[in-house]
């Protein structure tokens, strides 16, 4: 059974990054197929890259975090206004093992380091220097986390439609020592850093169902590389419907004529 299949929201804005794509007609490009070799050749320089950040961003979030909040800036009034999910599955990971190697040398960790390792650091930091006290959520579900992120936001919207959400969605390869606990394909498919502006349906030039259902095939195939690629794909390429598999649920995505 699919749960939430009633759930319709509105995408009004996005943008998003990766190494080698980090404008909208590379992103736009790379959904209709063209490889990451020839984006630069197919696209030209007609869009550009968010704006750089303000230096006090720069000094306190690291560069998976400078790019995220970059990513929650170019969606406009949203990032002032709406409602912010933050969904990450190992967060600022670089940071945490940073703050371990300060105590395993019998040092304490900068309290500037802590406060920004927790997991719901950056929409912290994202809404102080906005201004945004609309409030947030934060969380981590392993592969599924851009999947519970989505629907997070989508339950949002259907009990409040009048609060716009921000949905939030960053992740890096772990660092060395930790690796073996990411998957080839998805280290592949890392750094990524991604922010959606939903509405209620009929607020955006793209509405869209989310509903998700328990795997039935854990055992046939594993999981997607980036469920946050494979939404990313659905909403630039035009498709009608997607899904992608998680590692315990299947999400399911479907346009409304």
């Amino acid at each position: 059974m699919i749960v939430g299949e009633g759930l319709r929201i509105a995408v009004g804005a996005w943008c998003a990054w990766t190494p080698g794509r980090e404008t909208p007609a590379a992103w736009s490009a790379w959904a209709k197929g063209v490889a990451d070799g020839d984006v630069a050749n197919a696209t030209g320089d007609a869009n550009a890259a968010p704006a750089a950040l303000p230096m006090i961003l720069r000094r306190r979030a690291t560069p998976l975090g400078q790019k995220l909040i970059g990513a929650a800036l170019a969606c406009g009034d949203a990032a002032r206004a709406a409602r912010y999910v933050l969904a990450s599955r190992h967060g600022e990971m670089t940071r945490t093992v940073g703050i371990l190697d300060t105590l395993t040398q019998g040092e304490l960790p900068s309290p500037a380091e802590f406060s920004m390792s927790v997991h719901h650091g950056l929409a912290g930091l994202l809404s102080i220097h906005t201004g945004n006290r609309a409030g947030h959520t934060a969380l981590a579900a392993g592969a599924d986390s851009f999947g519970f992120g989505l629907l997070e936001a989508a339950l949002s919207l259907h009990e409040r439609p009048e609060e716009p959400v921000l949905l939030l969605y960053g992740d890096a390869p772990l660092p060395d020592g930790y690796a073996a606990f990411d998957g080839e394909e998805e280290r592949r498919a890392l750094p990524l850093a991604l922010a959606v502006a939903l509405g209620p349906a009929g607020a955006g030039a793209d509405t869209i169902t989310v509903g998700t259902a328990p795997r039935t095939d854990v055992d046939a195939q594993g999981p997607s590389a980036s469920t946050a690629l494979d939404f990313l794909r659905f909403l630039l390429s035009g498709a009608a419907s997607a899904t992608s598999a998680g590692t315990r649920r299947t999400w399911a995505w479907h346009r409304v004529a």
